[in-house]
């Protein structure tokens, strides 16, 4: 048995998880097992450490014991380069060697939120997903993974006989590609409205996309049809600017969507959902993920009736010559929104072991 810490660090609020890790025959993944789980203000704390610590004793405290973790992996909304982050959000520079020597942790990994999202797809487990297509699985081939959420994430992982590398990316902020007189209609309108060149697909596909392709829809006069929406909307519009809002206009739009009773809101969803396959569809052609595509971000969770309608797979499909390709590719939707969490307990555990192989092939020479 080995224990691991496995954390979840944004600019709002913090998750940690106390893990038990089993080993499994045949060396794949543990079996992994939690502990203990708190969540935190991030801003309540100056710093990650003294955060660890007040988790270190509600563990004592809850479970009548000391668990000393023996490795830790963190995922961080944010950047990490050679073992450093500074969180955009909040005031923390966080450095591995650091948490190291201050938690007492013999090893520190720190990785970016998206990459620890492609970590925790591999420790899912088959409730924790959705099919929308079973396509033709190769376990040797590459995992791609895409998540429209705040933004947008895109990340790929990769099979290797020392287990996974995960590769998060930056295939979000790559250009927006209209496909139709009505995507070309919208590129326009965000040139204008963003006073800028080129649009990014995340300026499409993500939250903030949901809000545009709906201004959008009202500037074509789909105006709102439903009093929630209309009172939603003219709030979302005075809270503009705010950091605290009270109102997830996209969250409004999407209910509406599925239910079909605001006409505004069923066109900008069935676009956002053309644009988000049409991109996964991209991303499929780039790396031939015969692993697995898995959709990840709140927005899929929670609008499984819209991506299961139809219009997703025949923008993912809509590759010309090379149609054939992707058809191939299994997708599977995440349901868990734990999984970046999850995600940062595979990955202590997967270079805890590598740790291990490297000693005792160290020792064996």
């Amino acid at each position: 048995m080995t224990i691991l810490l496995a954390g979840d660090i944004g600019g709002t609020k913090t998750i940690l998880r106390l893990v038990k890790a089993d080993p499994t025959p045949h060396r794949g993944l543990p079996r992994l097992t939690a502990l203990y789980e708190a969540t935190y203000t991030s801003r309540e704390f100056p710093h990650l450490v003294p955060m660890v610590q007040q988790f270190f004793r509600a563990v004592e405290t809850t479970l009548l014991r000391h668990h000393q973790p023996e490795a830790a992996c963190f995922g961080i909304a944010g950047p990490v380069i050679h073992g450093t982050s500074k969180l955009t959000n909040l005031a923390w520079k966080l450095e591995q060697d650091e948490l190291q020597q201050h938690l007492k942790i013999p090893q520190v990994t720190l990785i970016n939120d998206f990459a620890a999202v492609g970590y925790g797809v591999l420790g899912l487990s088959p409730e924790e997903l959705v099919t929308l297509r079973r396509g033709e699985p190769d376990p040797t081939g590459p995992i791609a993974i895409i998540g429209a959420g705040t933004g947008l994430g895109e990340g790929y992982v990769i099979p290797t006989s020392r287990g996974y590398q995960v590769f998060a990316t930056e295939g979000g902020h790559t250009d927006f590609a209209p496909r139709s007189d009505l995507e070309y209609q919208l590129l326009r309108y965000l040139q204008a409205q963003n006073d800028l060149h080129r649009i990014s697909v995340e300026r499409v596909v993500s939250g903030m996309g949901i809000h545009s392709i709906y201004l959008f829809m009202q500037s074509r006069g789909l105006a709102p049809e439903h009093p929630d929406v209309a009172a939603a909307f003219k709030t979302w519009q005075q809270e503009l600017g705010k950091d605290e809002k009270t109102v997830d206009l996209a969250a409004i739009i999407s209910k509406h969507a599925q239910a079909g009773t605001d006409a505004s809101c069923v066109e900008t969803m069935r676009l956002f959902v053309r644009a988000y396959g049409a991109e996964a569809g991209d991303l499929a052609l780039k790396l031939l993920p015969y692993g697995g595509l898995y959709i990840a971000g709140g927005i899929a969770a929670k609008n499984l009736p819209l991506l299961e309608s139809g219009e997703f797979l025949q923008a993912f499909d809509d590759k010309g010559r090379v149609r054939a390709a992707v058809e191939k590719v299994p997708i599977h939707v995440v349901l868990n929104p734990r999984v970046g969490l999850l995600g940062a307990a595979v990955c202590a555990a997967q270079r805890l072991d590598l740790s291990r192989l490297d000693l005792s092939d160290n020792k064996a020479s």
